[in-house]
């Protein structure tokens, strides 16, 4: 950290960023921060109503809360920045800056992965064990999981900032990205990092398929189980309640693993940066739309809301 503490003005990087100032670019930028705004009051919609409607204190939405924190923190760690940047002109980002928001970055993404991962477990065991629920799924278990995903998503975090953030750096300091995104950062290192980028890819596979290998076995219980349902309106009112979940999942899993699974010679900046910019920006602001709209109870719990304020505005 003090060597941290050490590095001058003259070390700051420059984040070349995705929008230049054409018509177009333009256009694109407003969308993103229409975008940003909407992910932003969607999820803290979503947290408020989670924490004050009776109705929806279940362990579900209670992941579900975190999963809203988490995509908070996600949007506002890389998209202020990147908006500041793009309208003073001004591209440069502090050392410190740089590697915290690499340790936010992989601390969110790791945490987010591992408990939609977990979220899925919830779900097996709501499905194929409804009357033992409650007792499986009590407020210590619900708590072990939250608290792993977070610890999950931090240890990591930090090991990867520290190490990265130790590497030397040229004197050419423009980063090929809207922010200080890691690989992308390596590339400016005066040392060789090859060995240090095969391990970030082992633990990128692990990271992702650990999570959905959870996803996968618990999906699979639940299709048993819902094969052996001789109603076809349980089945129905089943898959329903995984749905959300499963699209929630497409979204994240499909966009991480498009960028960080691909071998590096397949990897171009200008790809990258767009696909950053759908699960950044795009999927926090579709998770609360994807679990309300399609959910009665977080609808209903809207609806009693408002009601609430029409009655508190009549005089």
């Amino acid at each position: 950290m003090a060597m941290w503490l050490n590095q001058s003005s003259t070390d700051d990087f420059i984040l070349l960023g995705i929008f230049s100032y054409s018509p177009r670019d333009l256009l694109l930028f407003s969308v993103v921060m229409l975008v940003f705004t909407a992910a932003l009051f969607g999820n803290a919609l979503l947290i408020l109503l989670i924490c004050t409607d009776p109705r929806l204190h279940t362990p579900m939405y209670f992941f579900l809360s975190q999963l809203s924190l988490m995509d908070i923190m996600l949007v506002c760690t890389n998209v202020p920045k990147m908006a500041v940047n793009f309208l003073s002109g001004k591209k440069s980002i502090s050392f410190i800056g740089c590697g915290i928001q690499i340790g936010l970055f992989v601390c969110l993404v790791g945490s987010e992965g591992l408990l939609l991962g977990l979220m899925a477990y919830d779900r097996y065991v709501a499905i194929s064990y409804p009357l033992r629920y409650p007792v499986l799924m009590n407020q210590k278990v619900c708590l072990q999981i939250i608290g792993s995903s977070w610890a999950f998503g931090i240890a990591d975090g930090l090991v990867q900032m520290v190490v990265v953030m130790t590497f030397p750096y040229c004197s050419l300091r423009e980063v090929d990205h809207f922010f200080c995104e890691m690989l992308s950062l390596l590339k400016l290192a005066c040392v060789d990092t090859s060995l240090f980028e095969k391990v970030v890819f082992v633990c990128c596979i692990f990271m992702l398929l650990f999570p959905f290998s959870i996803i996968v076995a618990s999906y699979t219980r639940i299709l048993g189980t819902v094969l052996h349902m001789h109603s076809a309106k349980s089945q129905k009112k089943a898959l329903a309640t995984c749905s959300s979940h499963m699209i929630a999942v497409s979204f994240f899993y499909g966009a991480a693993m498009f960028i960080y699974l691909r071998p590096r010679g397949y990897r171009t900046p200008s790809q990258d940066k767009m696909v950053s910019i759908f699960y950044t920006v795009l999927t926090p602001m579709l998770n609360p739309l994807i679990y309300s709209l399609r959910n009665r109870d977080v609808i209903g719990a809207l609806q009693k809301g408002l009601d609430r304020c029409r009655v508190g505005s009549q005089p």
